[in-house]
C-alpha cells in the first residue's frame, strides 16, 4: 500500500482558511447594511486603496485579466475533475490507497475499506480546494464591491434630489437631449451604412471624461485605470451585458462588439463602479454627465444619444401622444444607430440572454436595489432632477 498522508495535511488547513473568508465575508456584508455609516467610511477610506494598488498593478496589462483568469478557472476546473475521476478510478482499483494507519479501525485490514477510504480522501480533498477558491473569490468580492452597495450614493452625495415629475417635465427633458442629440448628429464620424463612428480609441477618452467630471463633482476623485475590452465579447453579448465590473480584479470590462454609439457611455457607466458607486441608476447617470461634459464629440453624442433612449422609454409609457411628437423631431442621421442597436441586440436574443437577466435581475435585488434590472431605468429620474 502506498501511504499519502502528505496530501491530507493540506485538506484541513484549506477548509479552515475557506471558513475563514467566507465567515468574514457575510460579517462584513452584514455588518454594512446594518451600519451604512460603516459601508461610507469603508468606501471613502479602505476602498480606494485596492483601486490604487490592484487596479493600477492589473491596469499595465492590455487585456482583460479577469477574462484570462475566468479562462484559467475553467481550465482548472475540468482538469482537477479529470485528476479526480482519475484518482477514484485508481482508488476503487486498490491502487495508491492509503495505508492501513491512515484509516479507521472500523476498516483497517479490508481491502474494500482501504479503498473507500482512498475514495473518500480524494474526493474530500477536491472539495477543499473548490471551497478555497470560493472563499477566496467571496472575499475579494465582498472587499471590491459588496460593501459599496450599502454607501451613500451618487446624488445623495451631491445633492441631487429626485422627485415626483410629470409627463410635461419629461417631455421638457426629452426634447432638450433631442436637441443635445440633433445637434451631435451630424459632427460624428459615420461609415458607409450612416452607422457612427468612433474618432478615436475610447480608452484614454473615457478616462479623460471621468477625470474632468470629478473636478465638478468630488464624490468622482480618485484613480481611473483603462477600460478594457473583452477578447471574447460575445460572451457578454450572448448575455444582453454591454459591460461589466470585475471586482476580483478591479477592472472596467466593456462588450466591443456592440453598435459605436454604446462603447463611450457604457465604459464610463463602469468606471464609476470603481469609484464605489455599485447602484446602476447611479453609474448609468454619471456615465451620461462624463459622455456629455467630454471634450469629445463622439462622447458627447453617445451620452446625449443613450440618455435620449432612456428616457424616451420613459415618456412612452407615461405619454404616447407626447413620445410621438418629440421622436419625429429626431434627426434622421441618428436613425442608423438606433437601427442598428436593436439589430445587434436582437440577433443575440434568447434562452441564454433571457436566463442572464433574471439572474442579474436576483443579483441586483439581493443586494439592496429593489427594481432589480429596471433600476438602470431610473437613470431618468437623475436625469430630470438635473435638468431642473
Amino acid at each position: 500500500m502506498i501511504q499519502d498522508t502528505k496530501k491530507d495535511k493540506k485538506i484541513y488547513p484549506r477548509i479552515l482558511a475557506a471558513a475563514v473568508l467566507l465567515i468574514l465575508s457575510a460579517a462584513l456584508m452584514i455588518l454594512s447594511a446594518q451600519a451604512p455609516d460603516f459601508a461610507e467610511w469603508y468606501s471613502e477610506h479602505i476602498y480606494p486603496v485596492f483601486v490604487g494598488s490592484l487596479g493600477r498593478i492589473l491596469g499595465v496589462f492590455p487585456f482583460s485579466v479577469s477574462e484570462i483568469c475566468l479562462y484559467l478557472l475553467l481550465a482548472a476546473l475540468i482538469v482537477s475533475l479529470c485528476v479526480l475521476a482519475v484518482r477514484v478510478v485508481r482508488a476503487l482499483a486498490g491502487k495508491g490507497v492509503l495505508s492501513e494507519e491512515n484509516i479507521s479501525a472500523e476498516t483497517r485490514g479490508t481491502e474494500k475499506g482501504l479503498r473507500s477510504a482512498a475514495v473518500i480522501r480524494a474526493v474530500t480533498a477536491w472539495v477543499s480546494g473548490i471551497l478555497l477558491a470560493a472563499g477566496i473569490l467571496a472575499f475579494l468580492y465582498t472587499v471590491c464591491c459588496g460593501i459599496n452597495y450599502h454607501r451613500r450614493s451618487f446624488s445623495e452625495e451631491e445633492g441631487i434630489i429626485t422627485y415626483n415629475y410629470t409627463a410635461e417635465e419629461l417631455k421638457e427633458v426629452c426634447l432638450w437631449l433631442t436637441e443635445g442629440v440633433n445637434s451631435l448628429a451630424d459632427e460624428v464620424s459615420r461609415d458607409e451604412n450612416g452607422v457612427m463612428r468612433l474618432d478615436a480609441p475610447e480608452g484614454e477618452g473615457t478616462v479623460d471624461a471621468m477625470y474632468s467630471l470629478a473636478e465638478e463633482f468630488s464624490a468622482l476623485e480618485g484613480y481611473y485605470p483603462q477600460p478594457k475590452k473583452i477578447i471574447v465579447s460575445e460572451i457578454l453579448s450572448y448575455q444582453s451585458l454591454t459591460g461589466v465590473y470585475s471586482p476580483f480584479t478591479v477592472e472596467a470590462n466593456y462588450n466591443g462588439d456592440m453598435t459605436a454609439y454604446n462603447i463611450p457611455f457604457t465604459t464610463c457607466h463602469e468606471l464609476s463602479h470603481l469609484r464605489g458607486f455599485m447602484q446602476e441608476q447611479e453609474a448609468n447617470f454619471i456615465a451620461f454627465l462624463a459622455c456629455i461634459g467630454s471634450d469629445r464629440t463622439d462622447f458627447q453624442y453617445s451620452g446625449y444619444l443613450s440618455g435620449w433612449v432612456y428616457c424616451m422609454n420613459a415618456l412612452y409609457r407615461a405619454d404616447y401622444e407626447s413620445w410621438q411628437e418629440v421622436r419625429a423631431l429626431l434627426d434622421t442621421a441618428a436613425d442608423p444607430d438606433l437601427a442598428a442597436n436593436n439589430a445587434f441586440w436582437a440577433s443575440y436574443r434568447g434562452p441564454v440572454s433571457e436566463t442572464a437577466r433574471r439572474v442579474n435581475d436576483t443579483y441586483l435585488k439581493a443586494n439592496g436595489q429593489a427594481d432589480g434590472v429596471q433600476s438602470y431605468d431610473r437613470m431618468v429620474d437623475l436625469i430630470v432632477a438635473y435638468f431642473e
